[in-house]
């Protein structure tokens, strides 16, 4: 919960807006900064999860990595600060401009996720006369024990190549002149929970596979394990940061390497999430037959993960904190403003009795918000407005004055 301070700085500012914590942030990366050198592990921040420069320059400072999924990601990354060679590319779908140019910035690697894929970035580097550093992401059929919308380890699902192709894989590599087979790397899923359970299964798999590719001539120089350590949704306050000790003592101590093989993780979602809100304010109190709701100034068009997946954010009337009367509660369906009937934040929330102009966090809103958002309706993309620069942020007019 903000402190009243904050809240009055922010009530000045127009809506909606996603505002950054940054002392979180900080020291959440700060905390897997150090996590990382004390078990060995590197680290690629999986950039989808929110492309906030101010952020990707402060995760690239701490000498991570970038996890990619798109060449436009890469190109920002490296504008951020990331070096070339600590950008790896993955994602199921790169197309030939995308392979280019990450082929002629030299990046790190190319995580490829198909037996064709690794022909045409092998063909491409031939053309230019490189040579393209190849993982191969592998499909480990592990239930991730996480929603089926994120859920990216089973066989049943799009990501990665399966063990029925593993001996014509390994053909593929190695008759592939231009490409350098840098290692494998496995993506179970995401908002993973059941941390210590998951990831020793993880890795007992990996072991396994690796152990495979490297009696059969391959040499494993590097384990890329993926992200997904999930985050407390339900409780953003009492746990602001995740469970990195458990996830990164539980992969050193299930995981076998060998001298001079590095480890490599993924995180996204664990070092965004709680660091941003969403905040949006009532526009309107509506009361139906059986009903009441609150419709809020930011809608699925700014976050769109409860419409998308029934996700659920922890709503709180930032208003409500600074008065001392009101003290009923009341249940309310949070709705945003546009033309779409999944437009819902939350169904029967409990909230202390709000009125018009109230100010309501959303929040847990740093990872999967921002970034995916639109201007559908042709509404106006939410700013960013950062904890150390509120009073650089627009403000609310006054339209009665």
């Amino acid at each position: 919960m903000l402190d009243i301070n904050t809240i009055e700085k922010l009530d000045k500012v127009a809506t909606p807006f996603y505002y950054y914590d940054m002392e979180l942030f900080r020291k959440t990366v700060d905390l897997v900064a150090v996590l990382a050198e004390e078990y060995d592990i590197k680290v690629h921040y999986a950039v989808k999860a929110n492309v906030e420069r101010r952020l990707l320059e402060y995760i690239s400072s701490k000498g991570f990595g970038a996890d990619c999924v798109s060449g436009n990601e890469v190109l920002h990354s490296h504008s951020c600060g990331f070096p070339a060679d600590k950008i790896v590319y993955a994602g199921v779908g790169k197309t030939d401009k995308e392979i280019y140019n990450s082929l002629k910035l030299g990046i790190e690697a190319f995580n490829c996720e198909s037996l064709q894929e690794i022909y045409v970035i092998n063909e491409m580097a031939r053309v230019y006369g490189l040579k393209a550093n190849v993982s191969v992401r592998i499909n480990p059929d592990i239930d991730a024990h996480t929603h089926k919308y994120v859920t990216t380890g089973l066989y049943e699902n799009k990501f990665g190549i399966s063990q029925h192709e593993f001996d014509k894989l390994i053909d593929i590599i190695k008759k592939s002149e231009h490409i350098n087979f840098y290692g494998l790397h496995f993506h179970i899923g995401s908002q993973i929970t059941r941390v210590a359970e998951v990831y020793s299964l993880e890795c007992q798999r990996v072991n396994e596979i690796v152990a495979y590719f490297e009696r059969n001539g391959l040499r494993v120089d590097n384990i890329n394990l993926g992200g997904g350590l999930g985050v407390d949704y339900d409780d953003p306050d009492e746990n602001p940061i995740a469970d990195f000790k458990i996830w990164f003592e539980t992969i050193s101590k299930n995981i076998r390497r060998h001298e001079g093989q590095s480890v490599h993780v993924e995180p996204g979602r664990s070092i965004v999430a709680h660091c941003a809100t969403l905040i949006s304010r009532v526009l309107f109190v509506k009361s139906g037959e059986t009903k009441n709701f609150l419709i809020m100034d930011a809608g699925m068009n700014d976050l769109i993960r409860p419409a998308l997946y029934g996700a659920y954010h922890k709503i709180e009337n930032l208003s409500a904190a600074q008065r001392t009367f009101f003290p009923t509660h009341q249940a309310y369906d949070i709705v945003g403003p546009v033309c779409e009937s999944s437009d819902v934040w939350g169904a029967g929330r409990l909230l202390p009795l709000s009125v018009r102009g109230d100010l309501m966090a959303i929040r847990s809103t740093g990872a999967y918000g921002q970034v995916m958002a639109s201007r559908y309706n042709m509404k106006d993309l939410a700013p960013s407005v950062f904890s150390d620069a509120i009073d650089e942020a627009p403000q609310q007019p006054d339209y009665f004055a």
